[in-house]
């Protein structure tokens, strides 16, 4: 059954009842002997992983990385994008292994395990990173839809619109399915770095030369800060953990957990590593380029792969935009029926969850309210949100770090020591970074 009950006369799906029997049918694939069983296995249990890299190459990331290949090429971001996506999967592997140990979402993990203090304090942490977040979904879907004529009104509204059915209509795992094939359209970034034919050489030679372009300065702090805002966020943590839950795996799917989620940082970093390499061959050493705006960005990409290839970045952006707002919605929905002991699946209908899927929808609601305000500042705001998530990240990464290091919640599945040296040296990376931010903005003449 693809549809969720919707009417108040006919029987209603429990999903606990789904859950078993997602879970049964993944029990026979399992015992099933030969190859194609343990493919059809693999592609049954993949899903979190994949939609949470993806989506973490939102529209507020494609705007991130085409402005990081404008003002500084194909240089230091490049390396840096890969080591980012190292550290992507060190942090969501840790939240598949909580997930599927615990059966519990990351907001409920932290309320029972530490009380109601920490659990407001990461939860209003959360909402307001994933508000702000959702702010650049919609800038993305804007600006992308309005290369085809599309006012913002009209393709705001249509953002929420599908988000708003395909959270309602579908049960989980027909949302994650419609929700993997929106996601597989980011990979046209791909092919548009490969029309620019860049200097290929240009592009190795980055990783055997790792140096800053134009010197260490607050600008490029900012940058840097706002390249790891959109590789790690806090939603990250919720939204995997949860779809985890909410699919219904189980310690004996960790293994496929962990592939998904790297199956997932490669797509990520792939892409990201493709809109660097975009922009960095067409706008980078343009006068003004440091400067350009999105919109500016698009032009340049259309004077040199025309119309065609303006029209499919942009609706690059959009489809960034879209699954980004399809999982940030998800994120808030789960954190707060976690949270206040709500109904919590998105197998559940409206009528006995509505308390789950009001809280998402009424954020990507408010989120498209910003973007239409009358000259806001959409370039300056999209980078911010960046960074702010950037500034998040440690406290959230704090509370993952003390989860899976508890033996009595783990057991023996607790961290390894190089598990928790490489997290807790992101942690400190992250704290460093913030912290010279800060020096920079009290002292601008200190950089």
């Amino acid at each position: 059954m693809l549809k969720k009950n919707l009417s108040t006369a006919a029987p209603v799906w429990d999903d606990a009842q789904i859950r078993a029997e997602d879970q049964a049918r993944v029990a026979a694939l399992r015992q099933s002997p030969g190859w194609t069983k343990r493919l059809l296995l693999l592609l049954t249990l993949i899903g979190p992983g994949i939609l949470v890299m993806i989506a973490d190459n939102d529209a507020g990331g494609v705007i991130t990385y085409a402005q990081t290949g404008a003002t500084y090429g194909i240089g230091f971001f490049i390396p840096a994008l890969v080591v980012g996506g190292f550290i992507a999967y060190v942090v969501q592997e840790m939240t598949v292994r909580l997930g599927a140990v615990t059966h519990r979402g990351h907001a409920e993990m932290i309320w029972g395990r530490y009380g109601a203090f920490w659990g407001w304090f990461s939860l209003i942490d959360l909402v307001v990173a994933n508000i702000l977040t959702l702010i650049t979904e919609f800038i993305g879907i804007t600006v992308g839809m309005s290369v085809f004529g599309v006012p913002p009104v009209v393709s705001a509204l249509g953002g929420i619109v599908v988000d708003g059915l395909i959270l309602l209509v579908l049960r989980y795992r027909a949302w994650e399915r419609v929700s993997l094939w929106i996601a597989a359209g980011n990979l046209i970034f791909v092919p548009l770095a490969l029309m620019a034919h860049p200097h290929w050489g240009a592009v190795v030679g980055a990783f055997q030369h790792w140096a800053i372009p134009g010197g260490f300065t607050a600008a490029f702090l900012f940058v840097v800060l706002a390249n790891f805002g959109t590789t790690i966020a806090p939603w990250m943590l919720f939204f995997q953990q949860s779809s985890v839950v909410d699919k219904g795996l189980t310690v004996a799917d960790v293994r496929h957990g962990q592939v998904d989620t790297a199956l997932g940082t490669l797509a990520m970093v792939v892409v990201a590593v493709a809109l660097v390499i975009l922009t960095g061959t067409f706008a980078y050493g343009r006068p003004g380029a440091a400067n350009y705006d999105i919109q500016q960005i698009m032009q340049v990409i259309g004077q040199h792969l025309g119309a065609t290839g303006q029209d499919l970045f942009a609706l690059g952006l959009v489809e960034a935009g879209t699954i980004a707002a399809i999982a940030l919605t998800a994120s808030t929905s789960w954190a707060m029926g976690e949270a206040f002991h709500w109904p919590k699946s998105i197998n559940l209908p409206f009528q006995k969850a509505w308390k789950f899927y009001v809280p998402g929808l009424v954020s990507a609601g408010m989120a498209a309210g910003v973007v239409l305000i009358p000259n806001a500042p959409l370039g300056f705001l999209n980078l911010t949100v960046q960074v702010v998530a950037s500034i998040f990240m440690p406290a959230a990464m704090l509370f993952l770090l003390l989860l899976l290091n508890d033996h009595d919640i783990m057991g023996v599945h607790v961290n390894r020591r190089w598990q928790n040296i490489s997290a807790y040296s992101i942690v400190g990376l992250l704290v460093i970074l913030n912290g010279l931010y800060g020096l920079s903005v009290v002292f601008p003449k200190l950089f």
